[in-house]
């Protein structure tokens, strides 16, 4: 999972500066065939758009987080009293579905639809599991993680049907209850839970050291390598923002190296901190 901040610091949510216990989560999808989170960014980011301000948006096309609040920020984005205990992330979803009035949809291609709706959900698993983990949260526990939906039975939020109703009609067998346990498989170590202590990890082949665990990058252009050390092949850069890391292995000079679980390649961790 990578994490990208992109503050909607134009927003008048963002501008009235109210900040909550987190006591809980919101799962929510955009409502509309638009799997790009940077549409919505560019949107959302106005000092006129005043009527919704969420804390995340996934991208439907590469499943990274695009963080738009603090995340103790109080949002607009449940309609109801979940704002005020509740941090609410969005779903992307399908550019090839077409809504013909309500929640009801038509799709044009559902092997991609259900390929962007899969990236989502397993993205949205890890980021819910990083917050659970960040804000001590039982994923578990009643009222913890709900979705919009659930919200508005509970009376905390809008009429949506949101996430459900995406999940339903491209026959993803994802539900709710599934997907808190999912976060909670997550937390107990599918792939978010940070090692406490590097002499904790597993030792692999050569010595690496495996994850998996989650690192803030904080500086810009840190470059990515085909392996552990900088005699090896650079393969691009990345930015900053929160990844995870798969893999640990110590380069030549000591220095401590992560694979990235993109499949990228290798990062040095001198540039980057445990979360």
């Amino acid at each position: 999972m990578q994490i990208i901040e992109s503050i909607l610091t134009k927003n008048p949510c963002y501008k009235t500066g109210r900040k909550i216990t987190v006591k809980g989560l919101m799962l929510h999808s955009v409502g509309c065939a638009q799997p790009s989170a940077q549409v919505f960014i560019r949107l959302w980011n106005s000092p006129t758009f005043n009527n919704a301000c969420v804390h995340g948006f996934i991208d439907g096309n590469t499943g990274i987080v695009y963080q738009t609040l603090p995340w103790n920020h109080r949002g607009w984005h449940a309609g109801g009293g979940a704002n005020n205990t509740h941090i609410g992330v969005e779903m992307c979803e399908p550019a090839c579905i077409k809504y013909t009035g309500g929640a009801t949809f038509t799709c044009s291609d559902l092997p991609t639809a259900r390929m962007v709706a899969a990236k989502t959900y397993e993205s949205a698993v890890e980021l819910f599991a990083f917050l659970c983990k960040e804000y001590g949260l039982d994923p578990l526990a009643d009222g913890v993680i709900i979705s919009h939906a659930e919200g508005y039975k509970r009376g905390l939020a809008s009429n949506h049907g949101d996430p459900e109703h995406l999940w339903k009609q491209l026959g993803m067998g994802y539900t709710m209850e599934g997907f808190r346990k999912a976060v909670q498989a997550a937390l107990a170590g599918g792939g978010v839970v940070a090692v406490p202590n590097p002499e904790n990890a597993t030792t692999g082949a050569g010595g690496a050291k495996n994850g998996p665990y989650l690192v803030r990058v904080t500086v810009n252009d840190l470059f990515i390598r085909s392996g552990p050390g900088t005699d090896t092949q650079t393969r691009g850069f990345i930015k900053p923002g929160v990844y995870t890391i798969v893999e640990e292995s110590t380069g030549k000079g000591a220095t401590l190296w992560g694979k990235l679980k993109s499949g990228a390649g290798w990062i040095s961790l001198d540039y980057a901190k445990r979360v």
